[in-house]
């Protein structure tokens, strides 16, 4: 893999339909409208997955659907453990396709992905800049990109909220 695309889903529902759980809530509105516009952003800025690892969850499943028109045919798997999934569970699917060829993304829920993208930057020595960045979170709809370079070490490329575009 030579780039890595961290992605909180897009804003979400409040409340999940009735008889429904929090797996099930579905993107708001601005959730579907946002999720299209990063996906325009991430294609203008060539940043086009390979590979979309995506969490089974209705809004995840969503915003995959809006960012993916952006990009044509991307390899997919919906992956019942990213829902929810902690940076430790994240960080080892990302492991499991680090040979894959190409960009991943991988669309999943805060705290996992907020985690995982701080942990990237601390390990490979992000400016505090950078990092300050992240300290007020990772909103619904934002992505962190890396570069990963040969031995496998993600560095941080960019980061963009629906906010910023």
């Amino acid at each position: 893999m030579h780039r890595l695309i961290l992605m909180r889903h897009a804003e979400a529902e409040g409340r999940p339909p009735q008889g429904g759980g929090d797996i099930d809530r579905p993107l708001s509105p601005q959730g579907l409208s946002d999720a299209a516009r990063m996906g325009e952003a991430l294609a203008q800025r060539g940043f086009r997955p390979d590979m979309a690892l995506v969490s089974v969850a209705t809004r995840t499943r969503q915003t995959w659907e809006q960012v993916q028109e952006a990009f044509g045919d991307v390899e997919v798997q919906f992956l019942d453990h990213l829902y929810d999934a902690n940076a430790r569970t994240l960080r080892d699917e990302v492991e499991i396709n680090e040979d894959s060829e190409g960009c991943i993304l991988v669309l999943a829920h805060n705290p996992g992905i907020h985690q995982l993208a701080v942990e990237y930057l601390i390990e490979n020595a992000a400016s505090p800049a950078v990092l300050d960045r992240f300290s007020g979170g990772f909103p619904t709809g934002g992505c962190a990109v890396f570069t990963v370079d040969v031995a496998g070490r993600p560095f941080y490329e960019g980061w963009l909220t629906p906010a910023s575009l």
